[in-house]
């Protein structure tokens, strides 16, 4: 085996900042991740949602007023972006795949397209609903 030497190097945690400068793909692709985990909490409020519809009459009250508040609309309009996003994250490794836009320039336009894109189709959401 060889002698390697674990001691000296800094753990991947660490390397982002001195070590490692983020690039659009990389944190395009780590948003994709966060926002597939926030549509599965809209998920669950969704669910929750339901759930109190079919239970009691006062649940539902208190869920679908919590929905409707201020509070709850921001929460929805972050879960919407975070679906848009996550779409159009899904969209451009389906291109990928394909093999297409691999070239490091392009990718770094579809990160940044993924971004703005996922704010026009979530204000266009908001505008129609």
């Amino acid at each position: 085996m060889a002698d390697v030497n674990r001691g000296n190097r800094p753990l991947s945690p660490f390397m982002i900042g001195q070590y490692y400068r983020p690039q659009m793909t990389s944190i395009s692709s780590i948003m994709v991740r966060i926002t597939g985990i926030a549509s599965l909490g809209t998920a669950f409020l969704i669910v929750l949602w339901l759930l109190t519809a079919a239970t009691s009459q006062s649940a539902f009250a208190a869920m679908d007023g919590f929905l409707r508040s201020f509070f709850g609309d921001v929460i929805l309009l972050l879960a919407t972006w975070a679906i848009w996003y996550h779409v159009l994250g899904r969209l451009r490794h389906v291109i990928w795949d394909f093999g297409y836009w691999l070239e490091v320039g392009i990718s770094e336009k579809m990160g940044a397209a993924m971004f703005i894109g996922a704010t026009i189709l979530t204000v266009l959401t908001a505008i129609v609903v």
